[in-house]
């Protein structure tokens, strides 16, 4: 939907509601066109309920208001006299329009100092869920978000278990763009395993305003941009479009930034030219061929000496090992190692990667020069260009585009162009695990709008190659993600804290008795 067909849509909203409630308004002893002005009703509306006026904003916040109206719902026929169960589930089961029936079908009156407390423990309850849901929700939203590293991709730096805290504000909080969506879950519904959410109605691409810019090396959290999956690491035929804010999350570093020029030799990234420095907590990973001329080399005790994550032997003494540089160097002076080579695709050496043409012979450890789309700038389109920008015009800018002749058409304009302004930032994202990480490299851009927000803590990290207690990485626990140096673990003090904090209520209470 565009934002004129939302206008459309919200003040066609305003008229159901003034329909079904102007008696009501007047009943209540206010004026019946206080029924139909916008958001003047939704405050005149709260008084009428006696409910707090600051309600009326979270009926205009995407997904939490879905959750607001049936408590609306719900209060407005309490506060004339309709407070039986069966009137309860009535006004839910039809969204509401069983008001039409209170306001034009039933003589009620307006009760004006009703009690707000709920009449039963069930009611209690059932009251005390619902604003505990959305309380979450808006937190959940707009706020901050659990997250959980399910890939090897940024190993070292982020490791799989890993419980984080992404921030939604430091890049701007995404407004939901599905706006009939479960609470708190993604695309798949728990336990049923089925779609959380409808695709249409959508809102247009909303952000709010941003703490800070994504910098260079910054890790980011994001929409998969060629997500179709129907449920992610289940194997499955069946494709799925899916709205941008339903995309399966990706948890990445940001290596390029809009405007850049970025490549890639025998492995490392070069950005404008210059070797791209990543910070002293990242550690690149690449395989690397070992061979032991035939004697047995132990992966398992390499776990723990070497930290080896994945490991692989082909034949007798020769193995495919994950390493780091720092890892690699002290496992060749291992006597049993003969030789150890970092397994790099050769310059020239065809690979099926991003923009998918077998010309360029690029491939994951040589790659580029490409350059990345910024918001405002401008580039020649022609037959060359077009395989890098064509998924950008027509997927994420909502273009329709024709190639006729050689010449190139868009939006059934009768007139070629030539080129083409993009309408938003992208970035280029990669994992530090280098030859285990499906990224920019395979799918290319990822647009601003597909970003989800920033990692800044770790607050659990779970180890399933673990025994018992042991499972958890405890040194792991609440540490930030961002930073220079070896992560610090603040659990302790936080567990201080807590115990301070009982200790502290437990006192006055006990003083107040």
């Amino acid at each position: 939907m565009t934002f004129s067909q939302w206008l459309i849509f919200f003040l066609a909203v305003q008229v159901i509601h003034a329909l079904g409630t102007w008696k009501l308004y007047a009943k209540a002893g206010r004026k019946a066109w206080e029924s139909i002005v916008p958001v003047y009703n939704a405050i005149v509306l709260m008084k009428i309920i006696n409910r707090p006026k600051w309600w009326v904003i979270l009926l205009f916040i995407p997904i939490i208001n879905l959750l607001m109206f049936p408590i609306i719902w719900i209060e407005t026929i309490r506060s004339f006299g309709r407070n039986s169960r069966q009137d309860t589930w009535l006004v839910v089961l039809t969204l509401g329009f069983y008001i039409y029936y209170v306001n034009y079908a039933l003589d009620v009156k307006y009760i004006e100092n009703r009690s707000l407390k709920p009449r039963t423990s069930t009611g209690e309850w059932v009251s005390s869920i619902a604003f505990a849901v959305i309380a979450a929700t808006l937190v959940h939203t707009y706020f901050m978000q659990p997250y959980t590293i399910p890939t090897s991709s940024l190993e070292k730096s982020l490791l799989i278990g890993d419980f984080l805290f992404v921030s939604k504000f430091h890049y701007g909080a995404r407004v939901p763009m599905t706006t009939v969506a479960a609470p708190m879950v993604h695309d798949t519904l728990p336990l049923i395993k089925t779609r959380s959410y409808l695709n249409k109605p959508q809102l247009p691409y909303l952000r709010l305003p941003a703490l800070q810019k994504i910098k260079q090396n910054d890790i980011v959290v994001f929409s998969w941009p060629v997500d179709t999956v129907e449920q992610f690491f289940k194997k499955t035929n069946r494709r799925i479009r899916k709205p941008i804010d339903k995309k399966s999350n990706y948890v990445k570093r940001c290596v390029g930034l809009p405007g850049d020029s970025l490549e890639i030799r025998d492995g490392y990234v070069f950005i404008n030219g210059k070797k791209n420095e990543l910070p002293d907590r990242a550690r690149l990973q690449f395989f690397y061929d070992t061979d032991t001329d035939g004697q047995p080399l132990s992966v398992k005790s390499l776990k723990n000496r070497y930290h080896v994550r994945e490991g692989g032997q082909l034949r007798d003494g020769n193995y495919i090992l994950n390493l780091t540089h720092e890892d690699a160097q002290l496992l060749s002076k291992n006597p049993t190692v003969k030789s150890l080579e970092r397994r790099i695709m050769s310059k020239g050496e065809g690979e099926d990667v991003f923009p998918n043409v077998a010309s360029l012979r690029w491939n994951k450890d040589n790659y580029g020069p490409i350059h990345i789309p910024k918001k405002g700038e401008t580039v020649e389109l022609n037959a060359q260009s077009l395989p890098f920008y064509k998924k950008v015009i027509v997927e994420y800018e909502k273009n329709s585009l024709r190639v006729a002749e050689g010449q190139i058409y868009l939006n059934n304009s009768s007139e070629p162009v030539s080129q083409y302004t993009f309408k938003q930032d992208y970035y280029w994202m990669m994992g530090d695990n280098r030859h285990n990480s499906e990224d920019s490299r395979y799918w290319g851009f990822v647009p601003f709008d597909h970003v989800v927000g920033k990692p800044v803590f770790i607050w659990f990290s779970w180890n399933s190659d673990g025994q018992g207690l042991g499972k958890i990485r405890w040194e792991r626990l609440f540490t930030t993600v961002g930073g220079s140096g070896k992560p610090v673990s603040y659990f302790w003090p936080f567990v201080g804290l807590m115990v301070a904090l009982y200790v502290f209520n437990w006192i006055r209470k006990r003083k107040k008795a």
